[in-house]
């Protein structure tokens, strides 16, 4: 694929969360990026938890997180696997 004869290369995109529970938006935000628009696209992505975000990925914490205007943790955390889109702890 190539555009004025310059090759197009596949974007990869690494999402970094470090916020957790105590920043429900804060923490939501990477993940609802990663699953309502990388993986919309079609674009390669990952999502990587470090810090306090590691706790995001218990079901109990994961399910009673809900930032403002972002869907609930749970719902990404599971479009994500649907997906297939990578989550490292």
């Amino acid at each position: 694929m190539s555009v004025e004869g310059r090759k197009l290369v596949a974007m990869k995109i690494l999402y970094l969360a470090s916020a957790g529970a105590s920043d429900a938006t804060r923490a939501s935000i990477p993940a609802h990026i990663a699953a309502n628009g990388s993986s919309v696209e079609g674009q390669e992505c990952a999502l990587v938890l470090v810090g306090d975000a590691t706790d995001l990925i218990s079901r109990e914490k994961a399910e009673k997180l809900e930032g403002l205007g972002i869907p609930p943790l749970s719902e990404l955390l599971q479009k994500l696997f649907e997906d297939r889109v990578p989550v490292y702890v």
